[in-house]
This record gives structure tokens, C-alpha cells and sequence, in this order.
């Protein structure tokens, strides 16, 4: 543990060291005292439509001890070894209920209330922001992404103008357009037409005879890491985004049986040959069945004789079957590689389970594996089962085996989670809360903030499973906010004014007890529904029926004249969340102006307080700064003046606001003056653009 304890302290105080990584160097706020640390590593594999009852550890362990052998079973040792040798988190959530949105609020560390990227907007431009890649590489690390992207945009190949060379990637290899993760085996195309793979930016698929993708994505993974560990740039820390395009819609097999062994030897393994680019790239297409599944029965209820199971099914647990080996091989080889204990490996998926099969008159049910587990819902819900993720995270240095994160959390954590393994506060515009103290059991978790927005027609599913008031619902506009243990759901939303079904989804898994209508949850119901309005910004591209609805205020039982400031010591490469920082200096100002005299190299100007909105209506906020800067009423952010935000050019911001008090975090970058030269207005249904009033500043 000795790495992570010096992490840990380094970034609770305020005192600015270089810290050596190699022959490259990154800043932060560090301990002086300290000595250099060894940031980990961090793989994080994100599936396609694996469900959370999918795997042993999760569900299907449990569902074979209860109904014995009228369950068909699925079978994942190695991500159950996993799971024991670190913790699992049975309460994370995806920030959407498909693949786009959901990867695209993954990858930017924001909500659906704010990434560019919503509803079904498949190959739609992933916005010129932060990424996961872009802030490790600002923490030194060396960045690689592999497999499904589907985020590129618009543009003739290979110059896309969100490939992930130009968002914060160092390396890609794997499928850009959305549509090529629907075929498992890229060059012979056996469902859907041939593909296009890309290393970097050449389309490589000429050579890629017999590539089942997932083989195909993990030989490539272990490449890489070989290679990066063996280069001259060894000691960097490096971190990988590894998107398996299975066992999504299609179910392809692979050409044989997994090679034996794994890690640095054995296992998978890249060759590098044109027509035998990898060593499972021979035998026969679409062919092996795992041999747990190929003769599999089961006995049906209220049957007595067992029945085999349908192609589909042995096809279904086969690809589950595949990424369970990969990740087993990858564990391997950090072992062999002797970076085992300070690597952090996260595993999930992208939403819930699907009801998708490309396969000729071979429909696929999730039923029969109960790929949704406990829950109700599949892909494209927004009820537990199409949002709850089977998330694990192992880092045998920091992660005690066997542990269990009972606090709910969501995928656009993992950016503030990140940032502080690698010693530097999030940016400011992302909306998750660092996991670390729930995942090392060192420190006070602060609460996730859970939200989730969808459009999509069609209806919830009808299975037996499923909570008999949930069965066969029309979809359309999806909300969902987690509070506690309360889950807030609304489906075909009308209006703002809709009320919540409320579930307590640690005694209702299934979501079969609304309370909602309860007079005892009358003042949640009102929270959340002011809270789904505070915690998002509407888009354009996706109209929701909500977009116009006035910003409720807080009630405070007391506040002071002026608005808190404080500000910060450091070299920031963005514009910095501050909770994990350490003022300097601290005071109360009458404005929100740049008058302020701060001592010192003070880098970070944070404004923190209410404005008192006067009336009902638009009010649209400016700010011109030296350096940049973030505005953020409620969770919302109403001006994003940080990443390619050109020095001293003007940007605003829209919000509509119910007259009352309303919290404002503003932040502010230093150029290279002694403090951070601004100036913030605003402007109103009642007057013309102006300076923000000392009269409607408190704290």
C-alpha cells in the first residue's frame, strides 16, 4: 500500500513540486516532504450489451443455487477470481441506457444532462473536451484505445474529427464507425458485410484473415502493453481503454478453443502477419462452441426432462465466455510483466442486456440466462435492469480483496476517480465524484451524483420476470435520479411537472413498490424534481418536453451579504474542481470581480455563494477571462470556458431561472498575471447586460 498512501496525502495539501516520471514531467499540488510515487496503471474494459446477471459473481451463481438446474447457466471464472481479489460494485450504474451515450458520458466524465452525445446520435462527434485520455495524458500517462469507438463524426476516413488520436490517444487500433461493431469477424463480414479496422489512422482489414474482434482486440492489447513496457518510455504510466465489441447482436463464434495458458507466453497473441495477424486467425470461422455449452441442457419449469439449449444460447455464452478468458489472459500477463499490484482494472458494460440477434430465424430473449438479473429492464430502459452495471475494480495494491462498494455510483465518476489516482484534481466540468475512498476504504466517500436522460419509442418487454407494473411500458422520454437507496423514474414524460414513480431499490430490486403516491415521500418527489432540472442543460439536438421549465431555487434558513471566495497555488493544465485542494486564501468579496488582491502565485480564483434571481425568466450569463474559466449554477454548466478556450474571448451561456436563491460555483484560470484577470455579467427579462449586482450576491 506503501504507493497509494503517499498518493493519498500528496493530494490533500497545497504546495507545488515537479514530480519525475521518466524523462517527462507533469505538476501538481504536492507534499514537499514526499518522495517521488509510481502512479498505476489503469486498464478499464468496457463490454457491448453484457447484462448484469450475465456474470457468476453477480448473478448467476446465485440464480443456479435457487433453481438448480432450470437455469441454464453461464460460466466466468476468471472475472469471479477477479472479483474476489478486489471489490465489486453491485450499485454502479451506466450514464445511459445504450451504447453512444453511454460511452460518450464515460469518456467525457459528464452526465446526459450535459455530454453533446444523447439518445441514439450513433457516430456522432464526441465533443473537443476533456476525456479520459486527455487528462491522464496531462498526468504523464501514455494512452492507448482499442476496439469499439463509434464516436468519430462526420468526415472522409481515416480524418475523423473526434478520432481518438485527437482525443487524448496516443494509440488506436479497433472499429471507428458505430455500425462496424456489429460484425464480429472484420474481413470475411459473415452477417454484415465486410468492416474496416483501423490501426491509428490505416485501415488494416486486408490482413486481417480469421480475426474474431474480440481475439482480435485482446492480442492487440497485450501488444501494446508489452511493447510500452519494454520501450524507452517504460516507466510511464500507462493507461488503456479497451471496448470489447461483443457478445453484442450478431454472436459470432470464435475459430477455436482459447490458446492455452496466457500472459506474456501464452494466452492470445499478435503476430503481426499479414493473413495470420494473430494466433486464433486459422481453422474455421464462426465454428467453436465453448465446451461447457455444446451439449448444455436444462429442464424447463414445471418440465421434467432435460432440453438442449438453442444454437443462439450456446453462441451467447460462448462470446461471454471469450471475454471472461481475455480478461484472465490480460491479469496474467501484468503478472508476468511484474505490474500487477499497480494496475487498476475496471470491468463493465456499456448498458443493459439486449434483445438483439442478427442470426436467421434465431431470436435471442435474455430471459434465459436472466441477463438482467434481479432487476427489470433491458438495453434501452431506464429501469435498473437497463442501467445497472456488473462493475468490478481490482488493484491488488490499493483494493482489498473480497471488497464490496455498497454506495451508489456511475460511470462518469471514473474521470474525478482518475484524475486523483493520478495526483491532479478533475476538471470542472465534469459531473462525477471521485470512488477512491469506497474502493480503498480510506477516507469519507461523497455521495455520486446519479442522472440519466433517454428517448427511445418502443416499450419495456413483458417477461415473467419482470415487476408486473413495469411490463409493456411505453418508453419515449426516460428520466432517472438516484437518491440513497431511491431510485426516481418517469417514462413518456409530458411535462416538468410528471411525477416520479419512486422505488427503494435495495428492498425492491424489481421495482414492484411505487411509492411515489405516498404521502411520506411527498418532499422526495418535490426534490427530485427540482433536482432533474438543476443537474442538466438542455441540447438542441435532443428536445426533451422539460427544456423550457423554469430552475427552481434553494430555501436557505440563513445567508450572509457577499459571495465566498478562495483561491489555489499550483500549475493546473484545465480549469480545476477544488474540492480535493487546499486554499491559500480565503475571504468574502461584495462582487464577483477581479479586484481581488491575492498573495502569493495564486493560479485559481474560486467564487462559491447564491445569486438572488429577481424574477421569473432567461437570463444569460458572459464572461470574458485571460485564462479561462468555469460557471456552474446548481449542478449545471452554464459556461464551459476551459478546454480550447482562446485567451479573452467572449462566451456565454443560457439558463432559465424561477426568481429566489440559486448556488453559483465559479472558477477562474490564471494566465501568466499574478491572479486571474476576468470579468462575469449577466443579463435579465428586466435589464440589459450588466455587471452582477453586490445587492444580489450571498453566501
Amino acid at each position: 500500500m506503501k504507493h497509494f498512501n503517499k498518493l493519498r496525502s500528496i493530494t490533500s495539501l497545497g504546495i507545488l513540486v515537479i514530480i519525475a516520471s521518466c524523462n517527462l514531467t507533469a505538476q501538481t499540488t504536492v507534499d514537499a516532504t514526499s518522495d517521488t510515487y509510481q502512479k498505476p496503471n489503469i486498464i478499464f474494459i468496457l463490454t457491448d450489451d453484457l447484462g448484469y446477471g450475465d456474470l457468476g459473481v453477480f448473478f448467476q451463481k446465485q440464480r443456479a443455487d435457487k433453481e438448480g438446474k432450470h437455469s441454464p447457466q453461464e460460466f466466468t471464472p476468471n472475472l469471479d477470481r477477479m472479483a474476489n481479489e478486489g471489490a465489486l460494485l453491485p450499485q454502479h450504474y451506466s450514464a445511459a441506457p445504450v451504447c453512444a451515450p453511454s460511452r460518450a458520458s464515460l469518456l467525457l466524465g459528464q452526465s446526459q444532462g450535459h455530454s453533446n452525445i444523447r439518445d441514439n446520435q450513433f457516430d456522432k462527434a464526441l465533443a473537443y473536451n476533456h476525456t479520459l485520455g486527455s487528462v491522464l495524458q496531462g498526468a504523464n500517462y501514455k494512452t492507448a484505445a482499442i476496439g469499439k469507438w463509434g464516436l468519430q463524426g462526420k468526415g472522409k476516413a481515416p480524418n475523423w474529427p473526434a478520432h481518438p488520436l485527437n482525443q487524448g490517444f496516443d494509440y488506436y487500433l479497433g472499429y471507428m464507425r458505430h455500425g462496424d461493431g456489429h460484425e464480429h469477424y472484420p474481413k470475411e463480414g459473415i452477417y454484415r458485410g465486410t468492416k474496416e479496422v483501423y490501426e491509428n489512422r490505416t485501415n488494416i482489414t486486408p490482413d486481417l484473415d480469421k480475426c474474431y474482434t474480440a481475439d482480435l482486440w485482446t492480442a492487440a492489447a497485450k501488444k501494446w502493453i508489452v511493447d510500452h513496457k519494454r520501450g524507452e518510455e517504460k516507466d510511464r504510466p500507462f493507461f488503456m481503454y479497451l471496448a470489447y465489441d461483443t457478445p453484442h447482436a450478431v454472436l459470432e463464434l470464435p475459430t477455436q478453443a482459447y490458446p492455452k495458458g496466457g500472459g506474456l507466453n501464452g494466452g492470445l497473441q499478435w503476430l503481426g502477419e499479414p493473413g495470420k495477424m494473430i494466433n486464433t486467425a486459422s481453422g474455421e470461422v464462426d465454428s467453436w462452441i465453448h465446451p461447457d455449452y455444446a451439449d448444455a441442457t436444462y429442464i424447463p419449469e414445471n418440465g421434467k426432462k432435460p432440453v438442449p439449449w438453442t444454437d443462439v444460447y450456446k453462441r451467447y455464452a460462448t462470446d461471454t465466455r471469450r471475454i471472461d478468458s481475455a480478461v484472465g489472459d490480460i491479469l496474467q500477463l501484468l503478472k508476468d510483466l511484474k505490474i500487477d499490484d499497480n494496475t487498476l482494472v475496471i470491468f463493465t458494460s456499456d448498458n443493459g442486456p439486449s434483445v438483439e440477434s442478427y442470426l436467421k430465424d434465431q431470436p435471442i430473449v435474455p430471459t434465459f440466462f436472466g441477463s438482467y438479473g434481479p432487476f427489470t429492464g433491458i438495453k434501452r430502459d431506464c429501469w435498473e435492469g437497463g442501467l445497472r452495471m456488473p462493475t468490478i475494480a481490482r488493484w491488488p495494491e490499493a483494493i482489498k480483496p473480497g471488497t464490496v462498494v455498497s454506495s451508489p455510483s456511475i460511470s462518469y465518476d471514473w474521470m474525478p476517480t482518475f484524475s486523483e489516482m493520478a495526483g491532479l484534481p478533475a476538471p470542472a466540468v465534469s459531473n462525477g465524484t471521485s470512488l477512491l475512498p469506497s474502493l480503498t476504504g480510506k477516507g469519507k466517500q461523497s455521495p455520486s451524483t446519479i442522472y440519466v436522460e433517454y428517448f427511445e419509442g418502443g416499450k419495456t418487454p413483458g417477461y415473467d420476470d419482470f415487476s408486473a407494473d413495469l411490463k409493456s411500458r411505453c418508453r419515449n422520454q426516460m428520466q432517472m435520479i438516484r437518491k440513497g437507496d431511491y431510485v426516481g423514474v418517469r417514462y413518456d414524460i409530458q411535462s416538468e411537472k410528471d411525477d416520479f414513480e419512486i422505488y427503494n431499490v435495495i428492498d425492491d430490486m424489481s421495482q414492484s413498490v411505487n411509492l411515489g403516491e405516498s404521502a411520506n415521500f411527498t418532499a422526495l418527489q418535490e426534490e427530485m424534481k427540482a433536482n432533474v432540472l438543476q443537474r442538466r442543460m438542455p441540447n438542441a439536438t435532443a428536445a426533451r418536453p422539460y427544456d423550457q421549465a423554469l430552475v427552481p431555487g434553494v430555501v436557505e434558513k440563513e445567508v450572509k451579504e457577499g459571495i465566498a471566495w478562495k483561491s489555489y497555488e499550483g500549475k493546473f493544465r484545465w480549469v480545476p474542481s477544488v474540492e480535493s485542494l487546499t486554499p491559500n486564501e480565503t475571504g468574502v468579496s461584495a462582487h464577483i470581480n477581479s479586484e481581488i488582491r491575492t498573495s502569493g502565485n495564486s493560479s485559481i480564483l474560486y467564487f462559491e455563494g447564491y445569486i438572488e434571481v429577481p424574477v421569473d425568466g432567461d437570463y444569460t450569463f458572459y464572461l470574458r477571462a485571460n485564462a479561462g474559466g468555469v460557471l456552474r449554477i446548481h449542478e449545471s454548466t452554464v459556461i464551459d470556458a476551459d478546454f480550447g478556450y482562446i485567451k479573452n474571448s467572449n462566451m456565454s451561456g443560457q439558463y432559465r431561472l424561477k426568481a429566489g436563491l440559486h448556488p453559483v460555483k465559479f472558477y477562474l484560470k490564471n494566465g501568466k498575471k499574478a491572479s486571474p484577470q476576468f470579468k462575469l455579467e449577466w443579463s435579465g427579462p428586466s435589464f440589459a447586460k450588466e455587471a452582477i449586482s453586490e445587492s444580489v450576491l450571498f453566501h
